[in-house]
């Protein structure tokens, strides 16, 4: 069913339940005033969010989504006129997204949700896969002395292409039946933006320098996006993978000493900047 709502779209490991457990710190905690706020959850184990805020909270890794853990969370939130927002996060693997691109199939449940007017989608500013070219190859197995076989081609895998490749084409897909449901508006997230930052441009320039052919996409309004672009930074620094064994790090000892953890969100658009993750959502319903 399509209609009025937002949806968190992304490769795998781009941040999206990052996202979705300071989101829920931050409107349940009520450390700073938010664009938006929560009036009630209406679909989702609140258990779920809990857990994965308070893992937030502590600086630890989430635990990875799976491709079989499909968790719905639907809430309302209020603007500042007390008008509510509805607001569905399908909280989904990120293969789920990959496989649209690599197998050309998509899981009703996921069209399903898909199918409202406003995205968000998320790409891991430090982890964005360029295209390579043959002489950058050839150069680096000769640097390292590998050599590389003649006369056998690679055959290609949809996992080979560029991550702005894969990005414009699920973004086409949006645009089509059955997922088509009219213009709509999208708020690209460059996510782990405290290390995207160090190329010293501002969130939009940097999509045109790192993405450009999903830039040019988008600026050529061939498919009528309205389009924004944040960065975001909602772990604030590297933190603790207690799991894989490793040891604290100091960036995590040093978050969780905030008296407030929403301060550790840094949300930019342009040159201005705050701790506030419902401004996307804000505009994405306007």
């Amino acid at each position: 069913m399509s209609g009025l709502g937002v949806v968190i779209i992304g490769l795998p490991a781009s941040g999206k339940t990052t996202f979705l457990a300071a989101l829920w710190h931050l409107v349940t905690a009520r450390e700073i005033e938010p664009a938006l706020r929560l009036a009630d959850l209406c679909a989702g184990d609140a258990t779920h969010l809990h857990a994965i805020a308070r893992r937030w909270r502590e600086a630890r890794v989430q635990d990875r989504t799976t491709v079989d853990q499909h968790r719905m969370v639907a809430m309302n939130l209020l603007d500042r006129s007390g008008a509510k927002v509805h607001v569905t996060f399908p909280d989904v693997a990120g293969e789920a997204y990959r496989r649209m691109w690599e197998d050309r199939e998509c899981d009703p449940e996921i069209r399903d949700v898909l199918s409202v007017s406003g995205v968000l989608l998320f790409v891991h500013s430090d982890t964005i896969e360029a295209p390579r070219w043959i002489e950058d190859e050839i150069a680096v197995a000769q640097a390292i002395g590998v050599g590389l076989p003649e006369g056998t081609p690679l055959e290609w895998q949809p996992g080979h292409a560029p991550t702005q490749v894969q990005l414009v084409d699920l973004l086409q897909m949006l645009r089509q039946d059955p997922l088509n449901v009219g213009p709509r508006k999208l708020a690209i997230m460059l996510s782990a933006w405290d290390k995207g930052q160090g190329e010293g441009l501002a969130p939009e320039p940097f999509l045109v320098a790192k993405l450009p052919l999903l830039a040019q996409y988008l600026q050529s309004a061939a498919d009528g996006w309205s389009f924004r672009v944040y960065g975001l930074s909602a772990q604030g620094g590297d933190y603790d993978q207690v799991d894989l064994g490793g040891a604290e790090v100091p960036d995590a000892e040093r978050l969780r000493q905030l008296d407030a953890a929403s301060q550790r969100i840094r949300l930019v658009r342009g040159t201005e900047a705050s701790h506030d993750l419902t401004e996307p959502i804000e505009w994405l319903m306007s």
